[in-house]
């Protein structure tokens, strides 16, 4: 195992870690944004949904929720990025083959999404990126553990 990895794990053995992430991301309009992920395949949680704001379920322990830039203002004294001219943050997700990563960002690309950097095939990784509406990046990539290389000694 590597000495960062080992180091996480040791960590997590110590003390219970958080069990879930909730990434919050402002978005300029909301319907369109719910429009747009949801034809990526994303569902959303109505308990966390109104006219401000609503809860995408990535995975049983990943979600975003997408926030109205006014509402997302009340959560921070800081200027809200134009992910569209600056990167905010990178969110990236595993998938489960290469043929998922293409056809995920081939799917927001024809919901309005803009390809945001080629394709990177590691032979053990495979990478592919897509911007959403408000140009937040998102990152798809499937890896395969039996056919990482070695660590450099």
């Amino acid at each position: 195992m590597l000495p960062h990895l080992c180091f996480i794990s040791k960590q997590l053995k110590k003390k219970k870690m958080a069990t879930k992430v909730f990434i919050n991301l402002p978005v300029k309009n909301l319907d369109k944004s719910v429009a747009f992920f949801t034809a990526l395949g994303y569902s959303f949680n109505p308990q966390f949904t109104d006219e401000k704001a609503t809860c995408m379920i990535i995975s049983e322990n990943i979600f975003a929720m997408l926030l109205t830039e006014a509402y997302f203002k009340t959560f921070t004294r800081k200027e809200v990025a134009d992910a569209k001219v600056s990167t905010e943050v990178l969110i990236a997700l595993d998938a489960s083959s290469r043929e998922e990563v293409q056809q995920m960002v081939a799917k927001a690309k024809d919901a309005g999404g803009t390809i945001y950097a080629e394709p990177q095939d590691y032979g053990w990784m495979y990478q592919h990126s897509f911007a959403d509406l408000d140009g937040h990046q998102w990152e798809l990539v499937y890896m395969d553990a039996a056919q990482m290389p070695a660590p450099q000694q």
